[in-house]
C-alpha cells in the first residue's frame, strides 16, 4: 500500500476528499454513544461545503490529507493561534481540530505519515494541543508521541466529555 500525506486546499476535490473521510469517521466514532438521527443532524449542519470552504479559507487553518493507494483515508485539520480556555498567556499555540483516520486504515504507518506531515507543517509555535474524547482511538497515539493531559473539557461535537492534551515544543 502506497501512503502519501499532503496539503489539501479548499477546492471541490479537496472538500470531497475531506468529506469522504470525515462523514464515515464521525458516524463510526460516535455510533455507540449518539443516536444515528443526532449524528445525521450534526453532519447536515456542521459538515457542509460552504462552512468547510470558509474554514479552509482562514489562513490560520490548514488541512493535510493522508492517502492510501490514492484514496483519502485520513486527515489532520489544525489552526495556528488557537488557545484553549485558561491557557498560559503569551504562548504561541496550534490546535489540532481533527486528527482522523478511517478505522480500516488505522495502522501505524498511516498514523505516522499523517503525523509527520502535520508536525512538519506546524512551525513557529510553542505547543500543539488537542481536545479529545477518552474513547477516541487516537488518544493512545497522541500520548505515545509525547502529548500530556492538561485538563478536562467538553467536545464541541455532541457536547461529550473530553480532555485537553498538549505537546510542548519549546
Amino acid at each position: 500500500m502506497e501512503i502519501i500525506s499532503k496539503f489539501t486546499v479548499g477546492s471541490d476535490q479537496g472538500i470531497d476528499h475531506l468529506f469522504a473521510v470525515m462523514r464515515p469517521y464521525i458516524r463510526t466514532t460516535y455510533q455507540e454513544i449518539i443516536s444515528a438521527e443526532k449524528i445525521e443532524e450534526y453532519l447536515s449542519e456542521h459538515v457542509e461545503y460552504r462552512k468547510m470552504i470558509n474554514v479552509l479559507n482562514d489562513l490560520s487553518t490548514q488541512l493535510i490529507m493522508v492517502f492510501a493507494d490514492n484514496e483519502p483515508v485520513g486527515y489532520c485539520l489544525f489552526k495556528s493561534g488557537s488557545v484553549y480556555p485558561n491557557s498560559p498567556e503569551g504562548k504561541r499555540m496550534t490546535e489540532i481540530i481533527d486528527f482522523a483516520i478511517l478505522p480500516e486504515y488505522d495502522q501505524a504507518e498511516v498514523r505516522q505519515s499523517l503525523w509527520n506531515k502535520s508536525r512538519s507543517a506546524i512551525t513557529f509555535t510553542d505547543s500543539i494541543w488537542i481536545s479529545i474524547a477518552d474513547n477516541d482511538s487516537m488518544l493512545s497515539f497522541f500520548t505515545t508521541i509525547g502529548f500530556s493531559f492538561v485538563k478536562d473539557t467538553t467536545l464541541k461535537a455532541f457536547s461529550l466529555p473530553a480532555k485537553i492534551y498538549e505537546l510542548e515544543l519549546k
